[in-house]
């Protein structure tokens, strides 16, 4: 696939999600990020400000399969996953695949499940298949999370472990639209959900041929030593208890690849680097203290300013 053909479905699929998700470019992008990525989303803000509706501009983008979660106290592991029931008749169990077996998984507000709960994510996400009572089931590609959470709300909540957070791709807080786009939104939604009109412009064997091009992006030795110089000054930062693993370099490596596919580059520029480095690694770090409400904004600033302290390759 030449990079112009690449280039052209790629803007197609954000001009068609941008016909819904108005005044979030930002959030749209990051979404395609992940997607080309391989790897999933973790959108988070207060409710009723789009993210389950990123969500579904994306799977009906895609022809594929759509799911949509609601996480809740009561959901067990089996709701998600599926299991096996015994038929009398055959005398054998039989195994019915729960509704995580789709192309675009909507996980929506993930931390209201318990963490029993949130732990059967962790097989389908980091491997892209899910075992039950000892066999392995591989899930349909392409596979994305798109998962959401009220990080303002603790009543009734569990927090993520740092080991299932570990696994999004990108943190990504939506904010408010501004007056201008609050007014497109208005009219837009006279007459209905404007979502539910989207056709789609891609299909699962496109998104998979784009997902295989995302890994043949060059990108520089000098750009591996900036970003591991990155990382490594997380780990010395005397703010921070804990740096990025080195998972986080490597999501943040396969980010970059991707961002750049989407401007329509075949190499990685510092600047898909510097762009990243926030919504990657923001939710890998564990701040000193105790955690308060909006902290994060902190933990972003942090990690900002490691960044700008780090000499940029020529």
């Amino acid at each position: 696939m030449i990079v112009t053909e690449i280039g052209n479905l790629i803007t197609e699929l954000q001009a068609n999600m941008g016909q819904v998700i108005l005044g979030k470019p930002a959030a749209v992008r990051m979404c395609l990020v992940a997607l080309l990525a391989g790897e999933h989303v973790l959108l988070e803000d207060v409710p009723g400000v789009g993210k389950t509706l990123v969500g579904k501009a994306l799977a009906k983008s895609l022809s594929g399969d759509f799911c949509r979660l609601q996480f809740t106290p009561d959901l067990l592991p089996s709701d998600i996953v599926g299991s096996s029931v015994f038929h009398a008749k055959t005398t054998e169990f039989i195994y019915n695949r729960g509704p995580i077996f789709a192309n675009v998984v909507l996980a929506d507000e993930i931390n209201r499940a318990p963490p029993r709960t949130q732990s059967a994510l962790l097989e389908a996400m980091s491997d892209g298949q899910v075992s039950v009572d000892g066999v392995t089931y591989e899930l349909p590609r392409p596979f994305i999370v798109i998962a959401t959470q009220n990080p303002f709300e603790f009543e009734g909540t569990y927090p993520l472990p740092e080991s299932q957070l570990d696994r999004f791709l990108l943190r990504v807080s939506m904010g408010y639209p501004d007056r201008a786009d609050e007014r497109r939104v208005l009219d837009s939604h006279r007459q209905g959900e404007p979502v539910e009109a989207l056709a789609p412009v891609l299909d699962p064997d496109q998104v998979v041929a784009l997902q295989h091009q995302v890994r043949d992006v060059a990108v520089d030795d000098s750009l591996s030593e900036y970003m591991l110089d990155i990382v490594e000054a997380t780990r010395r930062c005397d703010a921070l208890h804990v740096g990025v693993s080195t998972r986080g370099v490597l999501s943040l490596y396969r980010a970059a690849q991707a961002s750049a596919l989407i401007d329509g580059r075949d190499y990685v520029v510092p600047d898909d680097i510097k762009h990243l480095t926030v919504p990657v690694l923001v939710h890998r770090v564990i701040p000193k203290g105790v955690m308060q409400v909006g902290q994060r904004h902190d933990i972003e600033q942090i990690i900002q300013g490691l960044v700008d302290q780090i000499p940029v390759p020529e």
